[in-house]
């Protein structure tokens, strides 16, 4: 190969660019694999860890290529166009085969991780005429990892928040396209003729398969998105944060955040009447309300209903999620425009970061979060972040979180409760069953209400019938009431959820949602 100053350019250039497509394809496969599989710490550890270990492969395979690197380096280029470009809509057309799905994910992973592991090695080798070993190397990495930060930037505040998980891939596909297209024509001389009929072809294919892509993957992720709920979906949304779906059957709508249910108005009048009113019924001329999380606003409808209430403040960390709340005709008709009230303020943060930065004291505080499955939302659950609670509440101030299934996952439900206790409350815990989530339950805390007289007073509470269209006294009597363990769980060897040593998790996990 002659040397020539401009392929050893064009080949760092070329590692800039690729490094930062390989970085966003594994943030875009690791994002599929907590949509679709649960859990994103888990996910994205497995992912990570399954590239970075593809990638070693990837770079001993790299050996066995001797004669012809730039031919083959731009092949492998065009494949990764390829298939990165269509790991979405792959993932999205799998998920009609929910058994499938995970050996898919992870496959595209390994294969994609393969094929990243091949470009170093190959691109050092190629450039290895034009600069000593150590130079060399450097220079290639560098080039690699500036790449991956540009990479790692654009996923974070343009890819996902705006392209979402169905173009992100395609651009991405482009930039190994671009690079192997503008490698091709720009080194075409040092490339043998056998191969550069090949290589023509290979273009055309994959600019081909990537234009039929990008016009129909709108139609393909719908397509996939609505055969995983059960009703017609009339609203979906990939925000900053998480996956927001709407669905509608027969007048009632359901909404889902990653696909796990939120609130369906088939129940959801009974749950958020159960998480506010035997709190705000005990409060004396309650003022100031905080509400952690419930950015769908039905919590906030539910307090409005008592006339002493001066400021509600809502902390959710989705905007998407509180402007749905606000302006979708839907979510506003199911909350009662409770969200344009003047007495609301809308805080869009993290509820854990709100209480750790702010001063403000409350007779109530509200937490209306999802479920705990993984542990950045468990730090919500947690001993220190209810001690944070505590510290923000009057003296006669409580604090009411829902808890999950007292049945499906009780181990939980009991992590929970003895946090709030780790953390300084008297605790009373209360249950009902919901049509369309089963047994559910709550944890109310008082700072200086004993458990029993909390139960008396609970008990002999009048609940207005203007505020409720459920509750009411001998709804509120039945619900501090349980039975023995439905399947016998050792409860004595559960431990507080701490922020240093998250349990509640893996008790979440473990519980018996297969029978839900």
């Amino acid at each position: 190969m002659t040397k020539d100053p401009v392929f050893s350019r064009s080949l760092k250039i070329a590692l800039f660019a690729t490094g930062l497509s390989g970085i966003v394809a594994e943030y875009v496969l690791s994002t599929l694999a907590s949509y679709f599989l649960g859990d994103s710490v888990i996910q994205f550890t497995l992912i990570v860890s399954l590239m970075l270990f593809a990638m070693g492969l990837g770079s001993r395979i790299s050996r066995r290529f001797d004669e012809d690197l730039l031919a083959t380096f731009i092949s492998l280029e065009y494949i990764l166009s390829f298939l990165v470009t269509f790991a979405s809509l792959i993932a999205y057309g799998i998920s009609l085969f929910p058994a499938l799905t995970a050996v898919v994910i992870y496959g595209l992973s390994i294969v994609i991780g393969l094929l990243i592991g091949m470009e170093i090695p190959l691109v050092i080798r190629m450039n290895d005429a034009y600069e000593e070993l150590k130079v060399n190397v450097s220079n290639i990495m560098e080039n690699d990892y500036y790449g991956s930060l540009l990479g790692g930037i654009f996923f974070a505040f343009i890819g996902r928040p705006y392209l979402g998980l169905t173009y992100t891939p395609f651009v991405l596909g482009m930039v190994n396209f671009a690079v192997a297209f503008w490698l091709f024509y720009l080194l075409k001389g040092h490339l043998k003729s056998e191969h550069l009929k090949k290589l023509r072809l290979a273009s055309l294919f994959v600019m081909a398969c990537w234009g039929l892509g990008l016009w129909k993957a709108g139609d393909i992720i719908a397509y996939g998105e609505q055969q995983r709920y059960a009703d017609r979906v009339i609203f979906d949304q990939q925000t900053n944060y998480q996956r927001i779906v709407m669905t509608e059957n027969k007048g009632e709508y359901w909404l889902f955040l990653n696909g796990n249910q939120q609130l369906s108005t088939l129940d959801e009048i009974p749950y958020h009447e159960a998480i506010v009113h035997p709190m705000l019924s005990q409060l004396k001329q309650p003022k100031d309300i905080l509400i952690l999380g419930g950015g769908d606003g039905c919590a906030v409808r539910e307090v409005l209903k008592y006339p002493s209430v001066q400021n509600i403040t809502l902390v959710d960390l989705d905007p998407a999620m509180t402007e749905l709340a606000m302006e979708h005709p839907v979510m506003a008709e199911i909350n009662q425009n409770a969200m344009k009230d003047p007495r609301v303020t809308v805080i869009n943060g993290d509820g854990y970061t709100f209480l750790a930065d702010h001063q403000n004291y409350y007779d109530g505080i509200i937490v209306d979060l999802p479920d705990p499955k993984n542990v950045d939302i468990g730090r919500l659950y947690s001993v220190e972040f209810y001690k944070l609670c505590y510290k923000h509440l009057r003296p006669e101030g409580l604090l009411v979180t829902q808890a999950g299934s007292p049945y499906y996952a009780e181990k939980a439900f009991h992590c929970i409760d003895l946090s709030f206790q780790q953390a300084g409350f008297n605790t009373l815990p209360y249950h009902t069953h919901l049509i369309t989530l089963g047994e559910w339950g709550w944890i109310l805390g008082s700072k200086n209400i004993p458990q029993e007289k909390m139960k008396e007073a609970f008990g002999r509470l009048d609940y207005p019938d203007e505020y409720t269209h459920w509750f009411n006294q001998s709804a509120m009597k039945m619900m501090m009431a349980f039975g023995k363990s439905v399947f016998k769980e050792d409860l004595s060897q559960v431990k507080p959820n701490y922020l240093h040593h998250p349990t509640l998790y893996k008790y979440y996990l473990d519980g018996k949602w297969e029978l839900y």
